[in-house]
């Protein structure tokens, strides 16, 4: 079996900032520290920080008061933040800063008047946090004819913002039907999505013109997984999305030269290293390949000294 590795895969610097905050906090505060959310949207990590002693909880009301919670990489509205300061809770902020980017290019918009819409999913817990960070008129939107139906004049004062983990060509389409309906409308064009989300579906563009099949390891609630699959089916190849090896059908295989291997930028390496040993067993001989792409060299500090200053204060 020929095996086609996408490049880049995998950690982003943002999954890679947020998983080093819970991992400091835990290092300098001490078990347990409180986690707000899933830092990111990966069963395995959850589960491996959850094994070191972090605590996930769905509602800053579940942290007991006065101690350490650290805030989703996905970012949390201002009524969570309000929260938690009066429960006098310790928090340490592990948002993207790629997502804080969006927030605050929202809230600037916002303060000049214009009504925001956020091009992404209303469910999702990154448009979530957007729309709560935003004090002015805000609307969610998904699709041309959620944008038709805005409740809003033509000329009046719109800007957009979008989810980070979109795909590019269903974003661009989104931002035409606005700039059709809005004509003097505000926005970043395609720059609210993130390099790392770009270049992924980059690779996954590549790796349907090479293979047969195309493997996305990642979980099933994560958007930028999600749209990985979906480029590839748009490319004409049959793409399924695994959380991990065993979710792999041998059924998928019949008739498969050669499969594409791609992961999300929340799923670690060590699941793509899973699923390669589970089709040598199911093909024997793998031969791998990994094609050309982008080398990643962006990183985010993490925040060292709010960590310290917050067990300082535990």
């Amino acid at each position: 079996m020929d095996v086609v590795l996408a490049s880049p895969r995998g950690f982003c610097a943002g999954v890679v900032r947020a998983i080093e905050i819970v991992e400091q906090a835990l290092a300098i505060h001490g078990r347990p520290v409180y986690v707000v959310h899933e830092i990111v949207h990966n069963r395995h990590v959850v589960d491996a920080l959850r094994r070191q002693g972090a605590v996930f909880v769905e509602d800053v009301e579940d942290v007991p008061r006065g101690e350490v919670a650290i805030l989703s990489a996905h970012g949390v509205s201002h009524s969570v933040v309000r929260r938690a300061g009066a429960r006098q809770l310790k928090t340490v902020d592990a948002t993207c800063p790629l997502v804080a980017k969006v927030h605050q290019q929202a809230q600037r918009y916002s303060r000049l008047g214009y009504t925001i819409v956020i091009i992404g999913h209303a469910d999702h817990a990154e448009v979530i946090g957007t729309r709560g960070s935003i004090d002015g008129p805000v609307h969610v939107v998904a699709s041309e004819a959620e944008i038709e139906a805005l409740p809003l004049a033509a000329d009046a004062p719109v800007a957009y913002v979008t989810q980070t983990t979109l795909s590019l060509d269903d974003t661009r389409q989104l931002i035409t039907a606005l700039e059709r309906r809005f004509p003097a409308v505000q926005g970043p064009d395609v720059d609210g999505i993130c390099y790392a989300t770009q270049n992924r579906q980059a690779a996954v563009r590549a790796l349907a013109s090479t293979v047969d099949l195309v493997l996305v390891v990642g979980a099933r609630n994560s958007s930028n997984s999600n749209r990985l699959r979906e480029v590839a089916e748009l490319r004409g190849v049959p793409s399924r999305l695994v959380e991990d090896a065993t979710e792999l059908d041998p059924g998928w295989l019949e008739g498969v030269q050669r499969v594409g291997v791609t992961a999300g930028a929340s799923a670690p390496d060590e699941l793509v290293q899973g699923l390669l040993v589970r089709l040598r067993e199911l093909c024997g001989t793998l031969v791998l390949h990994e094609l050309p792409g982008p080398v990643e060299n962006v990183s985010f500090r993490v925040p060292l000294s709010a960590l310290r200053a917050v067990a300082r204060e535990v």
